[in-house]
């Protein structure tokens, strides 16, 4: 009885350090407590436990997204958030493309949106800042109020999150080359034999920009000036060669992972494959944040800390396809690149990704377009 009863003993305090964690009782936390008055005394906002946020997103019962993600993802995500949050009515728009960011950025610095959740372009990322709520998001993730890995977090601005990575991969079309025959090396693109139309290179250079970081600025342009002299196939957008691929008239495109996915899920001829190079080009991408006017910045937070946990990330890989952070573990992306070697354009760099295109673009020459 003596042992039983200490086990019992031994269980019920076991129990009772998990409900009465900090994480749970975050409120009467000293160092939840610090953390917010530091916050607050920076000018952020810093909403001290999971409860006050839920409380505060019940009467608010409402959220309005503007959605990068493809519709169908936007439709499933909003569905199992709101299954998770029946009160909470949602609206969502879909938008993309450089146009619409540029419309929506001169909207959000003439005055006030209608938005609670919006895509931060890397294009204009600092000019988004002083219009946008400043959240402590880090500082909430970091205090286990928000269930976000910190490092999808930006580090200095603290406000904005990175739902998705971008993994880059080498695609080939297997009816005009073997898996032997494309380049294990970054290098090898610029041998004799790929010189002249031999692979395919996108002018919007996503994946040279995310080789910067691992490999240096200087290395990455004296690079895409000997890629430019090989005579490439350029091209604008990924969905016209990822189709050239598979009919053979591409040899090889330097794309992203989820790209190649898509396709080769739809593709029954199986005449694509793809090679992956280390250091791994990788880039975090769809940034989402709320903006200053945002009238449900409560329901806001909820949506964000929906997107980054792990029945959000499932959503992601599933529907977007295969563009889940790689900062999550288990998603698809996290697994490809497991114990590889990867150049990462993180938030430490994404600041710089839009002089860095640029930069990258003068190597290239500045190339027309051949395909949409």
């Amino acid at each position: 009885m003596k042992s039983c009863a200490s086990t019992i003993v031994a269980i019920w305090f076991a129990l009772g350090s998990l409900s009465l964690s900090p994480a749970a009782f975050g409120a009467d936390n000293s160092q939840l407590q610090r953390a917010k008055r530091e916050a607050e005394s920076k000018g952020f906002l810093f909403a001290a436990s999971r409860d006050e946020i839920i409380a505060g997103a019940k009467k608010e019962g409402r959220l309005r997204v503007l959605s990068g993600f493809d519709p169908a993802t936007y439709r499933q995500m909003r569905e199992a958030f709101m299954r998770k949050y029946p009160f909470v009515e949602i609206y969502g728009e879909e938008t993309g493309g450089t146009d619409s960011e540029i419309r929506f950025l001169t909207q959000l610095k003439a005055g006030p949106v209608n938005w609670d959740v919006i895509p931060v372009s890397p294009d204009w990322y600092s000019e988004y800042q002083p219009h946008l709520k400043k959240f402590d998001i880090l500082g909430m993730a970091r205090s286990e109020v928000l269930a976000i890995s910190d490092k999808m977090i930006d580090p200095h601005y603290r406000n904005v999150v990175a739902m998705a990575s971008t993994v880059t991969v080498i695609p080939y079309s297997k009816k005009m080359m073997s898996n032997e025959q494309v380049p294990s090396r970054w290098e090898d693109f610029l041998k004799p034999e790929f010189k002249g139309r031999k692979f395919a290179l996108d002018i919007r250079p996503h994946a040279q920009a995310a080789m910067i970081p691992g490999m240096g600025l200087e290395w990455v342009l004296d690079y895409c000036r000997k890629l430019a002299a090989q005579e490439p196939i350029w091209v604008r957008g990924q969905t016209r060669a990822i189709a050239s691929l598979i009919t053979g008239e591409i040899p090889m495109f330097v794309t992203g992972y989820q790209i190649v996915m898509r396709a080769m899920e739809k593709d029954r001829s199986g005449g694509l494959g793809f090679k992956i190079i280390e250091p791994v080009p990788v880039r975090i991408s769809d940034v989402e944040g709320t903006p200053a006017s945002a009238p449900n910045p409560y329901t806001a937070l909820l949506w964000l800390d929906f997107e980054a946990s792990a029945e959000g990330q499932k959503i992601l890989d599933a529907y977007e396809p295969h563009k889940g952070s790689i900062f999550v573990p288990g998603t698809d992306g996290e697994k490809l690149i497991r114990g590889k070697k990867i150049s990462l354009n993180s938030f430490e760099t994404y600041n710089k990704t839009a002089e860095w295109y640029k930069r990258i673009l003068e190597a290239f020459g500045f190339p027309r377009a051949e395909g949409k």
